[in-house]
């Protein structure tokens, strides 16, 4: 575990509702931990949070990145009989969304609702034919009789979440819903208490940005890389643990829970800005992995990376078990080698730093 003070952020920021375009809430909750730590803090029209290490204005400035926002789902239709069809925020699953308790966000708070699901005995077709069911033939029932009683309580664009929050299967894992990604804005605000605590090592100025949207298309990261033109930027995010059975290897790779952050290669990812960190890994005896990335790396680090005149730019991901789930599994060991690597990672950037490959 953490100590008690972070160990009560990251509980506290997971539970908190922030699905893609409704992030608002755990923002907050981001902002007020950070403040100490920060010489400036900013935030932009759509939410995106932003808090500066000030060191010298002719340094070259490091952006650490993760994005705040969680898939989730949100009100379609409400039908004359008081039930809702639902429609996803980002990449929602909808083979797991039936028979599950929801959480239904309005301007007043939340209403309870549940995922109908019906008997196994009055199904035509026995567990749906095993096919993926449609999103519009999913329905939330929150006890209302009529469309009217409904409206009294929720609207057509009010968000969902699954109601699952966060356990521990043991010591070293965690799980629950929205570690993707919010347990990457938990990395990035102690890597700003490393590096405030550690100021005067530092030879950069440091920005440490929460994105918003990222889910639907990293427009939050788009904003703010453009409006602060880092000379370097270094993201995290989760990744897929293939570590568990039915998972392709040759396919998809072999990226083990436990066995530290992947640094990834290719696509976005600047191979020098990739080379400081493996040498920073290196250094510090840190346990790391391996991921080729292909075309994208599924990540606000494509956003990032080629704003303007471009943006050196690397991902260094958090092994995550069952992804875009309520019960998606992390190991604590990895987080806490995450947020070291990155630390060490900028502490290691010289005043005269200059990325390129020739």
């Amino acid at each position: 575990m953490f100590e008690k003070e972070a160990q009560e952020f990251l509980e506290k920021l997971i539970i908190t509702p922030s699905p893609t375009g409704y992030e608002a809430q755990g923002q907050k909750i981001w902002k007020e931990y950070v403040t100490p730590y920060a010489d400036r803090m900013e935030s932009d029209a759509y939410g995106s949070a932003l808090a500066r290490i000030d060191v010298n204005s002719v340094l070259p400035t490091v952006m650490i990145e993760a994005h705040a926002d969680e898939i989730g789902m949100v009100v379609q239709h409400i039908s004359d009989s008081g039930f809702i069809t639902l429609n996803r925020l980002g990449g929602s699953d909808s083979t797991i969304a039936r028979a599950k308790k929801v959480f239904i966000l309005n301007k007043r708070g939340r209403v309870t609702g549940v995922v109908g699901n019906t008997a196994i005995h009055l199904q035509e077709t026995k567990n749906g034919g095993g096919k993926q069911p449609a999103w519009k033939d999913i329905f939330v029932d929150i006890g209302a009789e009529s469309k009217e009683e409904a409206l009294e309580m929720v609207q057509v664009g009010d968000p969902i979440i699954f109601a699952d929050e966060i356990d521990y299967l043991n010591d070293e894992l965690i799980i629950g819903r929205a570690l993707d990604n919010r347990i990457g804005s938990f990395i990035i605000a102690q890597v700003l208490k490393n590096l405030k605590k550690r100021k005067n090592e530092l030879r950069v100025n440091v920005l440490a940005l929460n994105s918003v949207q990222e889910e639907i298309g990293g427009f939050g990261a788009r904003m703010m890389s453009y409006r602060h033109m880092p000379d370097v930027a270094i993201v995290t995010d989760v990744t897929h643990a293939t570590d568990t059975p039915g998972i392709n290897n040759k396919e998809h790779g072999t990226v083990k829970l436990g066995k530290g952050p992947t640094v990834q290669h290719g696509a976005a990812n600047h191979v020098a800005v990739v080379q400081l960190i493996e040498q920073t890994a290196e250094k510090h005896e840190i346990e790391i992995q391996h991921e080729a990335t292909s075309v994208r790396t599924g990540t606000d680090t494509d956003s990032i990376f080629y704003q303007r005149t471009g943006i050196p730019s690397a991902l260094i991901s958090l092994p995550l078990r069952y992804m875009h789930s309520p019960v998606e599994t992390a190991s604590i060991k990895d987080v806490k080698s995450l947020i070291e690597l990155m630390t060490e990672s900028v502490l290691a950037m010289e005043a005269d730093q200059h990325f390129s490959v020739f």
